[in-house]
């Protein structure tokens, strides 16, 4: 099956995706192609941010060897279809959300635990550690390689009524990724978890299917969850990170020399990226202000509140990550 795969990979990086779809890269055909498919917007988000800053890079520091292709807004795949997609090699390169790499390792439901990292430099700091990359090493098993972390911010709450105090989300419905850690998180406050797609979240919102959603800032203004929600409280609860991936037969397939720039480059860029987060998440969240929504900030005790009624829920997983994983990424930053 593997050899299988490999022989599909190589075909398919050797034809431009120009073919079934515009270039966005004017690649050649003498260049292998990556093609980066992933799902927010193109601009104005960390992550596609991210991926158009590591496009622009590969694309002048490997001119003529590697020519890399950025498919946002899910344009060819999801989140559930990509990871297919990869091993095929129909893309070469996602960055899924970190909750959809359950079905092949328990180890990354650390990053869904709440209120593990206080701050997004906690978040940095663990994430660009050895400790985190050894984390995705978990995926080899599968045929993946994990290059490294996208930060896209910590995680907000709204819904279609005002959130102050962990009692308020009772009986709420919630829209979360596909993470039993976060739907552990939702009925640890007496409310109903739902795991839809990311694309479905505004429709879901909008018709009532769920009464509110848990994501970063840029996440709620770029896709404008904040317009069908009554306000956003700003718990920080969660971080909201993506693992970079591509697979094995697709870097076994390079040259040796090719393959150490191609994920030196990755490494570096992912570093620059994660280091702006800070500040994009903070236009994200004053453009929602701007837009006439509603941002409600908790005082320490409200916020302590949240935290006591959610922070058991490492418990129940710490089986499944390891309480020294555990103990190790929260030392980072405290709580």
């Amino acid at each position: 099956m593997s050899k299988m795969l490999g022989a599909v990979s190589a075909l398919a990086i050797s034809v431009c995706a120009g073919q079934a779809m515009a270039d966005p890269a004017g690649c050649d055909g003498d260049e292998t192609v990556v093609r980066f498919s992933h799902v927010v917007a193109a601009t104005g988000h960390p992550k596609g941010d991210a991926a158009q800053l590591l496009a622009d890079t590969i694309n002048s520091e490997m001119d003529g060897k590697v020519c890399m292709e950025v498919y946002p807004n899910s344009t060819l795949y999801d989140d559930d279809k990509v990871m297919e997609a990869l091993l095929l090699g129909d893309v070469q390169l996602a960055a899924p959300s970190l909750s959809k790499f359950e079905a092949y390792t328990k180890k990354l439901r650390l990053y869904d635990l709440p209120f593990l990292f206080s701050s997004l430099d906690g978040a940095n700091s663990y994430m660009g550690s050895d400790d985190a990359k050894e984390l995705l090493a978990a995926l080899e098993s599968e045929g993946y390689t994990g290059l490294g972390y996208i930060v896209s911010g910590l995680k907000q709450f709204s819904a279609n009524k005002p959130l102050e105090k962990p009692e308020d989300a009772s009986g709420l419905k919630f829209r979360v990724q596909t993470s039993d850690v976060a739907v552990a998180m939702i009925e640890a406050l007496n409310a109903s978890a739902q795991k839809l797609a990311f694309k479905e979240v505004y429709g879901a919102l909008q018709t009532g299917v769920v009464d509110g959603q848990e994501n970063s800032w840029c996440n709620i203004y770029t896709q404008k969850f904040f317009e069908v929600q009554d306000g956003v409280t700003e718990t920080n609860h969660q971080v909201l990170a993506y693992g970079v991936i591509t697979s094995q037969d697709f870097l076994d397939g390079l040259d040796e020399d090719v393959r150490e720039q191609f994920v030196s480059i990755v490494d570096k860029t992912l570093g620059e990226a994660n280091q702006q987060v800070a500040d994009k998440e903070g236009e994200c969240r004053q453009s929602i202000l701007d837009s006439g929504g509603e941002i409600r900030e908790l005082s320490p005790e409200q916020r302590e509140a949240w935290v006591s009624v959610m922070k058991p829920v490492w418990k129940q997983f710490e089986g499944d990550i390891g309480a020294d994983v555990i103990e190790k990424a929260a030392s980072v930053s405290t709580n």
